[in-house]
């Protein structure tokens, strides 16, 4: 019974490691948008800061999941 838990655990917690990597390196590419445009972009900064919203959300269930996450 418990052997099936950790297995569905490790299951979950390889995906939600990879979603949060995902985030991650989308967030990076705005902030990477944002900073090559010449105005003052309302969508970039809108993106960037709904992108960034998401990571740190997702990072602080991390935390409460207690998944261990090291980003590269």
């Amino acid at each position: 019974m418990f052997s099936k838990r950790n297995k569905l655990k490790k299951d979950y917690d390889a995906r939600f490691i990879r979603l949060l990597e995902e985030t991650r390196s989308d967030w990076h590419t705005a902030q990477a948008v944002e900073s090559h445009l010449d105005d003052y972009n309302l969508d970039a900064i809108a993106k960037r800061k709904t992108l960034e919203s998401i990571h740190f959300y997702l990072y602080k269930e991390a935390k409460r999941r207690q998944v261990v996450y090291k980003p590269n």
